[in-house]
């Protein structure tokens, strides 16, 4: 018997007893809280906002008395193609170095920590979610759900690109507890819940 073959069979002779079932994970995700609250609560305690909006109109007039009119902003979202260029989508990631505001929309959020779930189908360019100054996401009320659990559930086995969660502003902080927003990423978030049936 070689000496491989011979540790091997000792190691298969040494094996641990079974000692007991894995945990049953069924519970996670059956928290009892108003989503829409607790999402709103946890994304204004890291540092983002948010707005109730019943239809696009809402939200063009936000932006436009928001965020200057003569800055760059862009978007995947046909209906904002008034206050925000559509025309970006293949063009150079270099060339967003200045914009101001990005406005996608997420496939839905996540209450327990206000993530958003984007992926490369509606965010367009990779980098356009990361480089501008300002970011501003448009959800569905009926699309958050309660915790990361159903998040990945709802994930399944999609296939994308490129796929991230999203939340809050970008932040850091060094050892003298200074905190820094926009170090590597948007300065402000905002989320717009809209209220489609």
């Amino acid at each position: 018997m070689s000496s491989k073959a011979e540790i091997l069979q000792k190691v298969k002779q040494n094996q641990p007893e079974f000692v007991s079932e894995l945990p049953d994970l069924s519970v996670l995700g059956l928290e009892s809280f108003d989503i829409l609250e607790k999402y709103n609560t946890v994304l204004k305690s890291i540092g983002g906002d948010f707005v109730e909006v019943s239809d696009y109109q809402e939200i063009i007039d936000f932006v436009k008395n928001n965020y200057p009119a003569e800055k760059r902003m862009i978007t995947t979202i046909p209906e904002l193609a008034e206050i925000a260029k559509t025309d970006w989508l293949n063009v150079d990631p270099h060339s967003l170095e200045d914009v101001e505001l990005t406005l996608v929309k997420a496939h839905f959020g996540v209450a327990e920590n206000s993530a958003l779930w984007v992926t490369d189908d509606i965010v367009g360019q990779r980098v356009s979610t990361f480089i501008p100054q300002y970011l501003a996401i448009v959800v569905n009320k009926k699309d958050i759900v309660a915790t990361m659990h159903q998040a990945y559930e709802r994930i399944g086995n999609q296939e994308y690109g490129f796929g991230t969660f999203i939340a809050g502003p970008s932040k850091t902080a060094d050892i003298e507890q200074s905190l820094v927003l926009g170090a590597h990423g948007a300065r402000g978030l905002t989320v717009f819940i809209m209220d489609l049936k």
